[in-house]
């Protein structure tokens, strides 16, 4: 069952965002994770506050996700983070097929 990374986003630093986005997307890519949503504009229709940047990335199950979050590539990635953004991270499982 896939599995999903959601995260919103508030950028601090523009130039360490883009070197940890091109780190994070090397690693997500070696482990089977994949880009829903990156970025684009969003609408808070329903509830508070409104949305910060939100990205969503696809995993083929939540092990998978769970080894991508704990790797050695993505803490190189973590690095370049702190200075970059604040963030929510969820983790969330998908739906079995009906």
């Amino acid at each position: 069952m896939a599995a999903y990374v959601i995260s919103e986003v508030e950028v601090r630093d523009i130039e360490a965002m883009e070197r940890y986005r091109t780190r994070a997307a090397h690693s997500i890519a070696q482990y089977g994770g994949r880009y829903l949503v990156r970025g684009g504009t969003s609408e808070t229709v329903e509830g508070g506050p409104p949305a910060k940047t939100l990205i969503i990335v696809e995993f083929p199950s939540i092990a998978r996700l769970r080894e991508w979050y704990a790797s050695a590539e993505y803490a190189d990635a973590l690095g370049e983070r702190w200075k970059a953004l604040d963030r929510r991270l969820i983790f969330v499982e998908g739906a079995a097929p009906a």
